[in-house]
């Protein structure tokens, strides 16, 4: 069985940064797509950002600021996330198996998800 954790979240002012780590134990990361999510109090869940093989790609707000990385031999996925916003503010979280991520399109039903990192961005 497939396990997630995710890690690195916490407070930070805006314009600071964090790295979210998401680690994979029980199967092999390599050939699967993975997806960063967030949702915030009284939100959908969003799709913020996902990579499969060399292929990256982000929402639009969070473009030029956020940068999704994977090592395969750690078997971890990371999130590095830079001039954070008020609005940025979320849980995160990371999931894989049956993500979708190719062709400017992010989506599936991602069978495997972690429990979550809390991202607060305030002053």
């Amino acid at each position: 069985q497939l396990q997630l954790v995710e890690s690195g979240g916490g407070l930070v002012q805006p314009g600071g940064s964090l790295r979210l780590s998401c680690a994979a134990s029980g199967y092999s990361l390599d050939h699967y797509a993975i997806g960063w999510f967030r949702q915030a109090p009284g939100k959908e869940r969003e799709g913020v950002s996902c990579i499969r093989d060399d292929y990256t790609y982000y929402i639009d707000s969070v473009k030029g600021r956020f940068t999704i990385s994977r090592d395969n031999v750690q078997n971890t996925a990371y999130l590095q996330m830079n001039d954070l916003k008020p609005e940025d503010s979320a849980e995160y979280f990371c999931a894989t198996g049956g993500v979708h991520c190719e062709g400017g399109v992010f989506g599936g039903h991602a069978r495997y998800w972690g429990q979550g990192t809390q991202v607060n961005v305030s002053s």
